[in-house]
């Protein structure tokens, strides 16, 4: 069977196929814990349900403009300007599938064939596959752990080139936890302007933060606002991980080239999540805080147990819902008569020993860690970190 030579090089999501593993061995009857999840695991708040049921209710079930209801629109543009300091008009919003989708209608209308993207890792799974069906090239620019896994401007304008057009800036971040002050932003925001290159800011765990409040880089005046895409949705922050509504802020020429390129692939997004979408955003905030509160618990536990187990070491995340574990003691050593020889047959080790499923740090471009979620019960997480204390120690 003859498949395009793009298809052939693009790999599947190694989170997603984690999470499908661990699940297809539970439902053999195998007790497996799953740290590998992104997502919540906490329901959609009732409000937000209501809604839902209510629109169906009501019939509205038939196709809506390509970019999203006004009523949603509206609610994204408030909920912009009173969080984050950001102001825009109704055609400079657009509404789409997920954040996933908001992400990749932005690649492909601001990448041309060749052009390159630069992406710090570690990063987002999705986000070098993305550049690459939209025939960019993405640039891996390696961060420090010694330095939170942040962005240094100096490596930055070292891989800015005349084929450069974007920068990919996740805060907080997905798989460490890193959260960029606004100083730092400021400088990246600087170098950015200087050099004319777009930032697309994924800004999906925003509301999942553990001390100071993450700035948008939207927010530092209209030269830097004009280059940022901002991308966002309701995925994370409250518990619609399947509702699939994401959102872009960008100047309308982004915008009007993503609306006539989801016209012809998705149309509108799902008409009622756009409906609870509304009531997540102008509704009671208060899940989104009880939320919060638990993985904070879960945070401040987690990283207590890892740093006790040998040959496991980790940072303090200040924000999302995972940890990224520093397990490059552990390569090169036999555990149980295995030979761990890179993260992802630790991975495996820990899947088959002690039945808990993570997720390789290679997954995210830095090999040598694990990247556990903590977005599950407390009593899961102490019994997973016991078993995996019982595998290594």
């Amino acid at each position: 069977m003859y498949l395009s030579e793009r298809a052939k090089g693009i790999d599947e999501s190694p989170t997603l196929a984690i999470s499908s593993k661990a699940k297809e061995m539970k439902n053999e009857g195998i007790d497996i814990i799953g740290l590998g999840a992104g997502e919540p695991d906490f329901d959609t708040p009732e409000h937000i349900k209501a809604e839902a049921i209510k629109a169906i209710e009501e019939g509205f079930t038939n196709y809506t403009p390509v970019a999203g209801i006004k009523e949603l629109k509206e609610a994204i543009i408030k909920k912009l300007k009173l969080e984050n300091d950001v102001e825009y008009k109704l055609d400079e919003i657009i509404v789409s599938s997920g954040a996933k989708h908001s992400l990749y209608n932005t690649l492909q209308v601001i990448c041309d064939d060749g052009d390159e993207v630069i992406v710090p890792a570690p990063y987002w799974v999705s986000y070098p596959q993305q550049i690459k069906l939209a025939g960019g090239e993405p640039i891996i620019l390696e961060t420090d752990e010694t330095n939170g896994f942040k962005l240094e401007s100096e490596a930055l304008e070292g891989q800015i080139t005349d084929k450069t057009c974007a920068l990919i800036l996740n805060t907080p971040s997905n798989p460490t936890g890193a959260v960029y002050t606004e100083e730092e932003l400021k400088e990246i925001a600087r170098i950015a302007v200087e050099n004319n290159i777009y930032i697309i800011a994924d800004e999906i765990y925003e509301k999942i933060h553990y001390g100071q409040k993450p700035v948008s880089i939207a927010s530092f005046g209209q030269e830097v606002n004009n280059l940022t895409i901002l991308v966002n949705g309701v995925s994370k922050a409250y518990s619609m991980t399947g509702w699939r509504i994401g959102y872009v802020a960008a100047k309308e020429e982004i915008v009007d080239a993503m609306s006539k390129l989801q016209s012809h692939s998705t149309s509108n997004p799902n008409s009622v999540a756009q409906k609870a979408s509304v009531a997540a955003l102008e509704g009671s905030q208060e899940p989104v805080a009880e939320m919060l509160e638990a993985f904070k618990e879960r945070r401040d536990y987690i990283v207590e147990r890892i740093n006790r187990i040998n040959g496991l070491s980790a940072r303090t995340p200040q924000g999302a819902f995972y940890l990224f574990v520093n397990v490059k003691e552990l390569i090169g050593s036999k555990i149980k008569g295995v030979k761990i020889i890179d993260d992802q047959k630790l991975v495996e080790f820990l899947l088959t020993e002690a039945k808990v499923a993570v997720v390789p740090g290679s997954a995210f471009g830095a090999p040598g860690y694990l990247r556990l979620s903590y977005a599950t019960s407390l009593e899961d997480l102490t019994e997973a970190l016991d078993r995996i204390a019982d595998c290594l120690d």
